[in-house]
């Protein structure tokens, strides 16, 4: 499995804009692509321009599929409008706890 554990800073007072596109193409993400096990939308606690995405896919294979679908490619240009600048984290799952199917 494939992992990417992005850290979001949105511009001000993007956030409520972003959380309603970002959680949309999570949903249907995990909804529709195969591919695709987990993508959560995490709130950064004290930092209230500040999101993380974690993201589990298949393979890396799967990830790029991701980023060539409709709900993904609709909502991208507005999605970027709204961020700062952000941070990619690029892992291997070496173990889920507890273990999936």
């Amino acid at each position: 499995m494939y992992c990417i554990f992005i850290s979001v800073e949105l511009k001000p007072g993007a956030r409520d804009r972003y959380l309603e596109l970002i959680r949309a193409n999570a949903r249907t993400s995990v909804e529709q692509e195969l591919g695709c096990h987990t993508f959560d939308v995490l709130l950064d606690r004290e930092q209230d321009d500040r999101v993380y995405l974690y993201e589990v896919y298949e393979s890396p294979q799967a990830l790029q599929a991701h980023k060539e679908t409709p709900h993904y490619l609709r909502d991208r240009e507005q999605i970027n409008a709204l961020i700062e600048r952000q941070q990619v984290i690029r892992a291997d799952v070496a173990g889920f706890f507890p273990p999936r199917s």
